[in-house]
């Protein structure tokens, strides 16, 4: 059973064609991560996996519930860190203390999420994606903004997910471990 099908997907913005023709499924353990120059379509992919962007062309069928990280951080930028990302797990039901200690941010829970440097914001994101429960991640930029620690708990945390059932869709500019993840090049 996959966890998200597109089948012959295409994307127009701004009145240009960024890709036709995709097919891609994601099974329980699955990843795919896609790479391009910018503006070629990788965030707009994501989105459209997302359920935020309609194809322009094809299908999209999820079978799962799914969690974004992108650019938007999704957490309340007034309150503390553990106090937000404990909204997620509280309406999804998964463990926000769990998360923060695999993302390395435990010790910034009474931090209010406004005054975490860029690589906490990551972190944080990363860290609600997982408090969140959902079996399909798709991480946009995932890697921007991290140190070498992030990174490798970044990658610790797709591994454990991975492994779990779960999947990932990835963009990066950067590599990211991503261990026999499908490639998927745009542009």
């Amino acid at each position: 059973m996959s966890l998200v099908e597109l089948r012959a997907v295409a994307c127009v913005r701004g009145g240009r064609r960024l890709f036709e023709g995709l097919d891609l499924v994601l099974e329980p353990g699955g990843a795919a991560l896609v790479t391009g120059p910018n503006g070629a379509g990788k965030s707009s992919l994501i989105r459209i996996a997302a359920g935020l962007l309609a194809p322009s062309a094809g299908t999209v069928e999820r079978t799962a519930r799914a969690a974004l990280a992108d650019e938007g951080l999704a957490l309340d930028p007034r309150l503390a860190l553990g106090r937000a990302l404990g909204f997620w797990s509280g309406l999804d039901g998964a463990d926000a203390a769990e998360a923060m200690m695999a993302m390395g941010v435990s010790a910034l829970a009474d931090v209010p999420v406004r005054m975490l440097s860029t690589g906490q914001r990551k972190r944080a994101a990363l860290a609600r994606v997982m408090a969140g429960g959902a079996l399909l991640w798709l991480l946009d930029e995932p890697a921007n903004g991290l140190d070498g620690d992030g990174q490798a708990r970044l990658e610790a945390a797709m591994a454990a997910h991975r492994g779990a059932g779960g999947a990932i869709l990835a963009a990066s500019h950067q590599p990211i471990g991503l261990p026999g993840a499908a490639s998927v090049t745009l542009g």
